[in-house]
C-alpha cells in the first residue's frame, strides 16, 4: 500500500507538521487609532519569527507588538502619523521617496503584512494621486494604496544569515520551532513503495507528467505540462 508522500502527509495534518503556535509571542499589529504615541517597554525574542519583537505601551495603556526596527531600543517613543524617526508608523502618502520601510499594509487597516522578516525592507520610489509605488529588495515593484501604513526603518535581525548552523541538529531545532520538516529526503532516493520517483536506480523512471485532476498522493512532478523533454536545437 505504501505510505503518504510528504506533500500528502502535510495536507492531512498531524503533530509532525503542526506549527507550535502556542509557543509564539502573539500577533504583530498596528494601533487602531491615529495620532497616538507609544513607548518601547521591552524587546523580546519570538520563536516564530526571524526578527525581534518590540513591546509597545500606548498612551491609552494598551500593549501591542511591533516588529523591532534596527537602532530601536527600550525607552524610545513610537509616533503614529508624525515624524520620520525609526520605528514610527505613517501612511505611505506621508513617507518621502527613497525612505526604507517595512511592515507594509496590503490595504488600509489590514495591519502589517509585507517585509516582516529580519533585514527585509522596501523603498518608496514614486507616488500618484491615490497610489504609492514601492520597490522591494528583490527588485520587484508593487503599487499600493496611499492610505496604507508602514513602519520607518529596517527590521532588526538582518545578520542572522551570516552565522552558519554548523550542525544538522541545530537546523532541525530551528526549523521545528516553526513547524517545518527537516531533513527532507529526495523522492528519487526513496523506495518505490514510498514515492512515485522511488526505485533501485535513479534512472530510468517513469515520466513525471501528471494530470491536473490527480489525487494528492500522485500529484507530484510536472502538473499538466504543455510539453516535455529538451527542446531540439535548430
Amino acid at each position: 500500500m505504501g505510505k503518504r508522500i510528504i506533500a500528502r502527509a502535510r495536507g492531512k495534518g498531524g503533530p509532525r507538521y503542526k506549527s507550535p503556535s502556542h509557543r509564539y509571542l502573539g500577533r504583530v499589529e498596528y494601533a487602531s487609532t491615529n495620532n497616538i504615541k507609544g513607548e518601547v517597554v521591552d524587546i523580546v525574542h519570538d520563536p516564530g519569527r526571524t526578527a525581534p519583537v518590540a513591546v509597545i505601551k500606548l498612551e491609552d495603556g494598551k500593549k501591542i507588538y511591533h516588529i523591532a526596527s534596527e537602532e530601536l531600543k527600550v525607552g524610545d517613543t513610537i509616533n503614529y502619523d508624525k515624524g520620520l524617526s525609526v520605528g514610527n508608523v505613517l501612511s505611505l502618502s506621508e513617507i518621502p521617496d527613497g525612505t526604507k520601510i517595512h511592515c507594509i499594509e496590503t490595504f488600509p487597516g489590514s495591519g502589517p503584512k509585507i517585509c516582516r522578516s529580519g533585514g527585509s525592507f522596501a523603498m518608496v520610489v514614486g507616488k500618484t494621486d491615490d497610489k504609492v509605488t514601492v520597490r522591494f529588495s528583490s527588485g520587484k515593484i508593487k503599487t499600493i494604496d496611499s492610505k496604507c501604513r508602514a513602519t520607518i526603518g529596517v527590521p532588526a535581525g538582518s545578520g542572522r544569515m551570516e552565522k552558519p548552523f554548523t550542525k544538522a541538529g541545530k537546523k532541525f531545532y530551528a526549523l521545528s520551532a516553526r513547524g517545518r520538516l527537516y531533513p527532507i529526503t529526495k523522492g528519487v532516493v526513496m523506495s518505490p513503495v514510498d514515492h512515485p520517483y522511488g526505485g533501485r536506480s535513479k534512472r530510468p523512471r517513469h515520466g513525471k507528467a501528471v494530470s491536473r485532476s490527480a489525487p494528492p498522493g500522485a500529484k507530484v512532478g510536472s502538473i499538466a505540462p504543455r510539453r516535455l523533454g529538451k527542446k531540439k536545437g535548430k
